[in-house]
């Protein structure tokens, strides 16, 4: 048990910058930035205007009768796991569905469709509001419709934990594969914009008035973001087998908790050091295996001082021999999903040796003096990355991927 090895064969991707793998992966090569005015609602009243939107929603592939029943984290859900599947080279006429999971991360799903049904509820009354709009409400829902679309009946699960949900679905996805429960899982993870987030995060003061600058001494908060990542894990024998292409291996994560503040980071560094030690000890990695470290990179005032430190304490001496950059500064925090999709691009940086960079980074700050790609991409010869993700409540996770 547990000692088969998962490797990556489909990566999709929606975001806001692009409605596709091989579009997002260009943007973020580029250091184009997703982040616009908002426009799926009224945020005039708030005080930052500014996410990183899916501007255009792409076609999940659906009838037009499921897509007026789909929420918009469905839609790019589905789009991403569609994608995700056909770069998997799956015959799943081929396959027996009881062996194939669907494991995401997940928690805004259709609340926007909520919020805009209590809008008409109000405005219009019960006649002028369509009921079917909640359907969509519990965090399950995608999860739920790519495997019903598909027709995978193996383990299906909606991981919750706050923005790392889902860096912890990888995980778990992986465990499903390594104990033999399953052959192949869909994970990753889909979640979009809605008032109440936006709004929650603008009442902490968390957002940013401007674009983010992770790592920037001039950082003033986060920008909210929306996307869809979808990996393909599958175990690597059978996988060999059938000719697939090994995009890379999920060599292993960490899994903490800090029991310290609903939402600001242990400020020593010391807790997600932890889970960036159990993520090397699960992975046996030393941390002179690592190449590059994918960011948390949140651009709070608060957590990327935190999180340099943690990779000084985790890393050591390697630390600052390597380079590290955070996909939000283009992304924007894309609250359940951004693990998946950072975990996307990490898989590309190892398969191109080309690292992201950070922008809108103008000036160092003395407390987070680490190796931060500004602005432009570096090419690296990466054979061992992780990617950070520290959430609310102290739920932390890290997920560690190599060369295949």
């Amino acid at each position: 048990m547990f000692d088969r090895t998962v490797v990556v064969t489909g990566l999709g991707a929606v975001t806001s910058i692009g409605n596709d793998l091989a579009s997002t992966w260009a943007g973020l090569v580029a250091g184009r930035s997703g982040i616009g005015p908002i426009t799926l609602f009224d945020a005039s009243g708030f005080r930052t205007k500014l996410a990183a939107e899916v501007r255009e929603m792409p076609d999940p592939g659906v009838s037009p009768r499921l897509l007026r029943r789909l929420s918009r984290t469905d839609v790019i859900g589905l789009a991403a796991a569609r994608e995700a599947l056909a770069d998997s080279g799956l015959d799943l006429d081929r396959e027996d569905p009881a062996r194939i999971g669907v494991v995401l991360g997940g928690g805004v799903s259709g609340l926007l469709d909520s919020e805009n049904y209590f809008r008409d509820l109000l405005e219009k009354g019960p006649r002028g509001a369509r009921p079917t709009r909640i359907l969509n409400h519990p965090p399950d829902q995608t999860t739920d419709r790519i495997a019903e679309l598909w027709g995978f009946r193996g383990p299906r699960a909606t991981i919750t934990t706050a923005c790392s949900s889902s860096s912890t679905s990888l995980g778990y996805a992986s465990d499903l594969i390594r104990a033999g429960i399953a052959d192949v899982v869909v994970t990753g993870g889909a979640d979009t914009f809605a008032r109440l987030t936006h709004g929650g995060f603008n009442a902490l003061r968390a957002c940013d008035v401007e674009p983010c600058r992770p790592f920037d001494r001039n950082r003033r908060g986060l920008t909210i973001g929306e996307a869809s990542g979808i990996l393909v894990f599958e175990e690597e024998a059978r996988a060999r087998r059938r000719g697939a292409t090994l995009r890379a291996r999920f060599l292993g994560y960490g899994l903490t908790s800090d029991a310290h503040h609903m939402t600001q980071p242990e400020p020593t560094g010391e807790a997600c050091a932890r889970t960036m030690r159990a993520c090397l000890k699960a992975a046996r990695l030393n941390p002179g295996d690592v190449d590059y470290v994918n960011a948390h990179g949140t651009a709070t005032v608060q957590n990327d001082p935190a999180e340099t430190l943690s990779i000084k304490l985790a890393l050591g001496g390697r630390a600052r021999e390597i380079c590290i950059s955070s996909n939000k500064s283009m992304l924007g925090h894309c609250l359940c999903s951004a693990g998946a999709i950072e975990a996307v691009a990490t898989v590309r940086t190892i398969e191109t040796g080309i690292v992201p960079p950070t922008i809108s980074y103008v000036e160092p700050d003395p407390e987070c003096d680490l190796d931060v790609v500004p602005n432009v991409a570096r090419e690296v010869d990466v054979r061992v990355a992780l990617s950070n993700s520290f959430a609310f409540g102290g739920n932390s996770t890290v997920v560690a991927f190599g060369k295949a």
